[in-house]
């Protein structure tokens, strides 16, 4: 085969490879943004579906919970031991809060939840205890022994005492559980449960305050707010999956107070109709939905 055939042979087979090429265009639907139409309405218990009138709609790359959770994570803790630390309680009732997670001295979960170890051996406890069953004093409650003048002349004698009077007082709270009812009542002035609770709402205001912080700089990729009749609209949208939530708002119709955090799956050229309610509300909303649905 000569030079000359040789080249013809090349060129040929280079205009065929470049004509294959050529025979094989990028799909226009790869490269086609999508759109998310959506109508909110809220139920009020025993009413009517009622449009959200007038509020901001996010479409995000993580869901709301999951961006709360990383602000969370990035800032201070909610400070409950440390909290616990500044109260002036003995080491005792500190220990039991630490150990329960819990600074609620009320109520009749917390009655309930006391055993007789946690009255008998927390000094503020057995105080409250002790006033508030008053009254059972010489109807089968155990009297004490030990004496104060033996603490300093027989502690051996006092400790042993006590510690049988507490044991009895255990027996005593174990056969009659109905006695812790109501002790809480004693525990009123002491209690810091509503002061930890305004501490509480400070610290998620600024986790909130974070969460959206994060959103803006991270994860929002649109923003709309819906019409009179509770329509939104994203437009231009990647193909891809995102989450529809709210920041900051809830929607409100009657006894009923909801948000979304609810994900979708965009497809490439798609028009995806999506319909929010009371039933893919953010504590219902926990799988991807196909935005078909």
């Amino acid at each position: 085969m000569t030079s000359m055939t040789i080249k013809t042979c090349l060129s040929a087979m280079l205009l065929v490879a470049a004509g294959s090429m050529c025979l094989r265009p990028v799909p226009l639907a790869a490269q086609s943004p999508a759109r998310i139409e959506f109508t909110a309405r809220v139920t009020p218990s025993g009413g009517q579906p009622e449009p959200v009138r007038q509020l901001t709609f996010y479409l995000l790359r993580k869901s709301v919970a999951d961006i709360r959770a990383e602000a969370l994570h990035s800032g201070p803790d909610s400070g409950l031991d440390t909290f616990i630390d500044g109260l002036s309680f003995t080491p005792e009732l500190k220990a039991w809060m630490k150990k329960h997670q819990s600074v609620r001295l009320s109520g009749d979960e917390f009655t309930k939840s006391l055993t007789p170890e946690d009255i008998v051996d927390i000094p503020e406890f057995f105080k409250a205890y002790m006033t508030h069953n008053e009254a059972y004093r010489g109807a089968g409650f155990p009297e004490p022994k030990y004496r104060e003048k033996d603490r300093q002349t027989n502690p051996e004698k006092y400790q042993a005492q006590k510690d049988d009077y507490k044991a009895a007082v255990r027996k005593f709270i174990a056969n009659a559980p109905a006695t812790k009812q109501g002790m809480d009542l004693e525990l009123v002035d002491l209690n810091p449960d509503p002061k930890w609770e305004s501490t509480q709402r400070k610290f998620m205001q600024s986790v909130d305050v974070r969460a959206f912080q994060l959103a803006e700089e991270r994860y929002m990729v649109a923003r709309t707010d819906t019409d009179l009749d509770g329509h939104g609209t994203f437009s231009g949208i990647a193909p891809g999956n995102y989450w529809i939530g709210m920041f900051g708002a809830e929607a409100i119709s009657g006894d009923v107070r909801v948000h979304w955090d609810f994900p979708v799956k965009i497809r490439p050229g798609e028009t995806a109709s999506i319909e929010l309610t009371n039933f893919n509300a953010a504590r219902n909303s926990t799988t991807a939905q196909n935005s078909t649905n």
